[in-house]
């Protein structure tokens, strides 16, 4: 499928673009013929990763901003423009950590977290929109959500709230831009970059990689954890024509395992006419609604 699709002729922009998933999906869509707009709050990263793309025949060029407000926002979509004269792919990858537990976790660092992954995401995806609309062609948007929006992770409080939100971001979105000929899609990265290598549970596969060492299968299609490049190819699948009817989904793709979400809905439900009183809700509870409840968590390997 990979050398089936052609984005020659499209321009993207990448947030979070000059290290680890970003840097890979910068790579990827260039690799498959697209101009690149390489976001980054690190200079040296954006301007490497620039090079790189370079290096390998293809177009790129760098915006150096923090991903959060709408003036940096308008900065990645007027670059792209400038360099390319439109825009047709928004990768809203940017994204930073400050884990803490509920009650060590201060204002800052829940506001940090916010600010760049559910706002960032959010202006963002509002400017390229506009951008969409003007050029009257279409778009894609393909956002960054993760495990721990879906499911909780101990500890990420402030980022499994924003990636959430952006889980939600891609189905509110999905109806508003249908008719725009814009696709929304969330994707749900299982990559090991320098985020997951702080989880101490990663540690011993950490050291592997540092080895040059591959990640076990226990991992790769257990776990479904894998290399930035490993999940790349889904940021240029859902790029391209090929991809022209999906929108509105979460999707994952890590190491050898690419997986579907299901979106939260009912699962079991009882009535009672009249409305419910405390006892009846505890009287019923264990053998009607409430008889399985739902897992929660992210799993780790033993």
């Amino acid at each position: 499928m990979a050398t089936e699709i052609d984005l020659n002729g499209k321009a993207a922009v990448v947030t979070g673009g000059g290290r680890g998933l970003g840097l890979a999906v910068s790579k990827a869509l260039a690799k498959a013929g697209a101009a690149v707009v390489v976001n980054d709050v690190d200079e040296q990263a954006a301007q490497e990763a620039v090079e790189a793309i370079h290096a390998d025949g293809g177009r790129a060029v760098a915006e150096v901003v923090a991903i959060g407000s709408s003036q940096a926002a308008q900065r990645c979509v007027d670059r792209a423009v400038q360099a390319f004269g439109r825009l047709d792919i928004l990768c809203a990858n940017a994204g930073i950590l400050r884990d803490k537990v509920l009650w060590n976790m201060t204002d800052d660092d829940f506001d940090a977290v916010i600010e760049t992954h559910l706002r960032g995401t959010f202006t963002c995806a509002r400017a390229a929109v506009r951008r969409f609309r003007e050029q009257g062609e279409g778009g894609r948007l393909i956002l960054v959500s993760s495990l721990a929006g879906q499911r909780g992770n101990f500890g990420q409080t402030n980022y499994a709230a924003a990636k959430a939100g952006i889980a939600a971001f891609a189905r509110t979105w999905a109806l508003e831009c249908a008719r725009l000929d814009v696709t929304v899609n969330a994707v749900l990265p299982m990559a090991f970059t320098q985020m997951v290598a702080g989880i101490p549970a990663m540690a011993p596969y950490a050291e592997l990689l540092a080895q040059g060492k591959d990640l076990p299968p226990e991992l790769r299609a257990g776990m479904g954890l894998g290399l930035p490049e490993d999940v790349a190819p889904l940021f240029v699948f859902l790029a391209s024509q090929a991809a022209q009817g999906i929108t509105g989904q979460c999707i994952g793709l890590g190491g050898d395992k690419l997986s579907l979400w299901s979106h939260p809905q009912e699962i079991r439900y009882a009535y009672s006419a009249g409305g419910w009183t405390v006892g009846q809700i505890a009287q019923l509870w264990d053998s009607s609604v409430g008889r399985e409840l739902e897992a929660y968590g992210i799993p780790m390997p033993d």
